[in-house]
Order: C-alpha cells, then sequence, then structure tokens
C-alpha cells in the first residue's frame, strides 16, 4: 500500500481581479469556489485575487482551468489563474536579485509570474523599453521588475508580458512575502482567515 502523501500548499495569483471596476469578485466568492472544487484551508489576501490553500490534489494545471471557468459561470469573467505550490514561492523569493532593494523600499521591486518558461523573451526589447532607474532579471518562470520610480508609468512594466511571450501576473514584493508567510503558517498549522 503506498503511503498517503498530503498535496503541498497551493498559492492562487489571478489577474485582473477588482481592478478599476471590471472583473469583479469578492474575496468570500473565490474561497467558495476554490472549496466547490475540492480546496480546504482557503486564504485570501487582500481583494486582488491571491489565496492560499490546500489543494485536493498536487496536480494544479486541471484546478486552474476549473477554477477559470466557475468564475466565468457565475461572475461572467474569466481571469487568467496561476497557481503554484508553496515551494516554487519560496523559491523565486529566495532567487530575487533584487533583495537588498526590496528591503529598502519593498513597493518597488515587483515579481512577475509566468504560466511558463517564455521560449523566445525579447530580452533587448524589454532592455530598450528600462528607464536609468529600471532592473529586469528573467529567471525561468519568473521576471523580477525594480522600479524605483513605479511602474504605473513604467514602459517596460507595461510591454513586459507582449515582449516574454507568455502570459504573466504581477505582485509586489510585500504581497509575495506575505502569500510566502501564509503558505508556511498553514503548513504549520495555522488556518486562520487574514481577509
Amino acid at each position: 500500500m503506498a503511503p498517503h502523501t498530503t498535496p503541498d500548499t497551493a498559492i492562487a495569483l489571478l489577474r485582473g481581479v477588482n481592478v478599476g471596476g471590471r472583473g469583479i469578485l469578492p474575496m468570500h466568492a473565490l474561497a467558495a469556489l476554490l472549496e466547490a472544487l475540492g480546496a480546504r484551508q482557503v486564504r485570501t489576501y487582500i481583494q486582488s485575487g491571491n489565496a492560499v490553500f490546500e489543494p485536493p490534489t498536487n496536480a494544479l494545471a486541471p484546478l486552474a482551468c476549473a477554477l477559470s471557468a466557475a468564475i466565468l459561470e457565475r461572475h461572467s469573467f474569466a481571469p487568467q489563474v496561476l497557481l503554484l505550490h508553496r515551494a516554487a514561492l519560496d523559491q523565486a523569493i529566495a532567487g530575487n536579485p533584487f533583495a537588498a532593494a526590496a528591503a529598502q523600499a519593498p513597493g518597488s521591486v515587483h515579481l512577475g509570474f509566468l504560466d511558463a518558461p517564455p521560449p523566445r523573451p525579447d530580452l533587448a526589447g524589454l532592455a530598450a523599453l528600462r528607464k536609468d532607474s529600471e532592473r529586469f532579471h528573467l529567471d525561468a518562470a519568473v521576471f523580477y521588475l525594480h522600479a524605483p520610480e513605479g511602474i504605473g508609468r513604467s514602459r517596460l512594466a507595461a510591454q513586459a508580458e507582449r515582449l516574454l511571450g507568455v502570459p504573466m501576473t504581477m505582485r509586489n514584493w510585500k504581497t509575495t512575502c506575505q502569500l510566502q508567510a501564509m503558505a508556511h503558517g498553514m503548513a504549520e498549522g495555522d488556518a486562520e482567515q487574514v481577509a
């Protein structure tokens, strides 16, 4: 008999949720949809579509598709849904090449989580859009961006997904680290609802 293994804690990152009056999805509704799909101990963070949960299985791709379809059915829009294991989030945080900048100004560092490593990223095109103050780094399926002047008017931030050539959803350093803390708290048995 094979030993029972508990699925690794998972993190959901939804794109285009509750932005500018579009893609309205209350976080309690997101939690309910995840639970209906078999997730347990669902905890959400802020209103931009972040959740930490115990998935029904370690196969996350089918769950991501099912969640997007469920949101379309119930809320009439289908956001990009990226699901990753806690270990992948840990690796993304540990690999941050701009850790010193993040420690000084957490809002200046963003992580773009990609659906997959881009097969043909246009790094020259990204470099051409970069302001003098901006830095970026691509590591497999994570795009790191240090934008001291913010990303609101950053041409690099606006065009990164197109030039990378794969779907991407971005989170700032503070949100990324909070999701990590929640994921580790859940693994240690802390089931408190955050938001």
